[in-house]
């Protein structure tokens, strides 16, 4: 089987990297390590921080992309999931850096390398119309909004968002119900079992699926204690958590994510083609895959 390079559009870290905190070096190495996985593309992922600390994060990623080489991952923009969302599902963020959805508020760390953003639709005074008259992704999450209207797409479905509702709107119903929304899902065994994922698989479109890894900075390194989104986190070979339990990420790649759907009867392979149609960009490379589902060659280019 033949498909395209994975793109990777929620993606926080790996290799003992943080893209909050990493220097211009750090999202070199990770971006030509994560190539070697089939990953030919990413959306470094910023996690909930200070506009001061967001500014210097955006600048640091914007200078790496300037300095990449043929043999790295492509980075193809930032996806902005912290500050606009709602404490009642804040997950692992801290909510002392929360900003009302706005558009006076997003002045603040506006970029035009920014392409996704992830918000609360609930408490939007108009950032959602702004960011699309830019360009710009805006998808629902860590919310318990159920009116999408305008948006584009769902970050993580299930996760840190209002769950599927008999009575009202829910997040995660509309989500399902809709038909034009992109819906981001971690399908990594951990964040949603598996009967969740059927029903996922069963409501979207197969062109609306967007396989995300959610990976944190521990995924493929030696760390089992690190400091993320200003929490200490513990990864103890499977999850990694907050002290209380609560879950701060993933920390599987996309290529075993995918070898796992395959192995539970989840997978298609139209979910890798996805991305591109999403962001509106030209393939670049491809993947030879066996009957398993694992890599056995792919080409950049």
């Amino acid at each position: 089987m033949k498909t395209p390079l994975l793109i990777e559009q929620h993606f926080h870290g790996a290799f003992g990297v943080d893209f909050n905190k990493a220097s211009v070096d750090d999202v070199l190495f990770l971006s030509k390590e994560i190539l070697k996985y089939g990953i030919g593309g990413i959306f470094p992922t910023l996690v909930t921080d200070s506009v001061e600390n967001i500014k210097s994060a955006i600048a640091v990623i914007k200078s790496a992309e300037e300095k990449q080489s043929d043999d790295m991952a492509k980075i193809l923009g930032i996806h902005l999931e912290g500050i606009f969302i709602n404490e009642k599902k804040k997950g692992i963020h801290n909510s002392e850096h929360f900003l009302k959805p706005n558009v006076d508020n997003y002045r603040l760390v506006e970029d035009d390398f920014i392409k996704i953003v992830t918000l609360a639709p609930e408490f939007d005074e108009g950032l959602v119309d702004y960011l699309l008259s830019k360009g710009v992704k805006a998808q629902a999450g860590h919310c318990v909004g159920g009116d999408l209207t305008n948006c584009t797409g769902t970050t993580h479905t299930f996760n840190a968002m209002e769950g599927v509702s008999h009575r009202g709107k829910s997040t995660a119903l509309s989500a399902l119900i809709d038909d034009n929304l992109y819906s981001e899902v971690i399908a990594d065994g951990v964040h949603v079992s598996d009967d969740a994922l059927r029903l996922f698989f069963k409501c979207k479109p197969i062109d609306k699926v967007i396989l995300v890894s959610d990976c944190l900075p521990c995924t493929k390194s030696d760390l089992k204690e690190f400091i993320f989104a200003d929490e200490t986190v513990y990864y103890d070979g499977k999850k990694a958590t907050s002290k209380e339990g609560t879950l701060a990420g993933s920390t599987m790649f996309l290529p075993d994510i995918i070898k796992r759907l395959n192995y539970v009867g989840l997978f298609n392979p139209q979910y890798i083609e996805n991305p591109y149609t999403y962001h509106n960009l030209e393939k670049f490379g491809s993947i030879e895959w066996d009957d398993e589902w694992n890599i056995r060659s792919f080409y950049q280019g």
